[in-house]
């Protein structure tokens, strides 16, 4: 079986990451690139709404967010609104889980598994809430799981609040859910978390509990992949 492809990404506009997942999707789809891929990276801020989010759940005028200059993204994932911002490290496997042998349901308990393993690297219990998927922390939201699936390639993924501003989420129902605080991992210990500590415990876990050979490469290697295949 091919290697997972592992990318960290530095801060990237979010249409630009979801331009390259497509691009990606499309690759696996047509059979020109057999390697699944792990994209890891942070955005400057934005909102977006999965296929059932809708706007009711922005708690601000719109007008606000333009003077903000944040932009909302209405996209194919699963889940309502929610927001993505630097200090947020998201992660977007794309993977066969045909191949894999996973279920949807698999592949979202799974990346749950990896941000509770990534929090107790920094001495945090997190958990599952029964109700809401995602991790808690007494109540609050630690992190955030959306996926779209398409034709047996996933995409999208999680979200883990490191050294998040949580400001913006009290401008919108976080995932749709009211009167749900969102927390991090530097609000629940109290001390600012170092970036790449929190990406080497994700990429740790994502091998460990998902059983993946991870190869770690390059943005630029990825596009030269799909530059030549595409």
């Amino acid at each position: 079986m091919a290697t997972t492809l592992y990318i960290e990404m530095p801060l990237t506009e979010y249409r630009e990451a979801w331009k390259l997942q497509q691009a990606i999707v499309n690759a696996k789809k047509e059979g020109l690139l057999l390697n699944d891929v792990i994209l890891v990276l942070e955005h400057p801020p934005v909102y977006t709404l999965g296929r059932r989010g809708g706007i009711e759940n922005l708690c601000v005028p719109q007008a606000r967010l333009a003077q903000a200059g944040i932009d909302v993204v209405h996209i194919e994932r699963g889940g309502d609104i929610t927001y993505h911002g630097p200090g947020q490290l998201v992660v977007y496997p794309l993977l066969n889980i045909r191949r894999a042998r996973l279920s949807v349901t698999d592949l979202v308990a799974s990346l749950e598994e990896v941000m509770i393993n990534a929090a107790g690297v920094f001495g945090i219990k997190a958990e599952r809430n029964p109700l809401n998927r995602g991790v808690w922390i007494n109540g609050a939201k630690l992190g955030s799981i959306g996926i779209a699936v398409r034709r047996d390639i996933t995409f999208h993924g999680m979200a883990l609040n490191i050294n998040l501003d949580l400001t913006h989420f009290s401008w919108i129902n976080p995932c749709g859910l009211k009167n749900v605080g969102m927390t991090s991992l530097k609000e629940a210990t109290g001390k600012t978390i170092d970036m790449q500590a929190s990406r080497n415990a994700i990429q740790k876990n994502m091998q460990s509990v998902l059983g993946l050979e991870l190869e770690q490469t390059d943005l630029e290697t990825l596009t030269g992949m799909l530059g030549a295949k595409g």
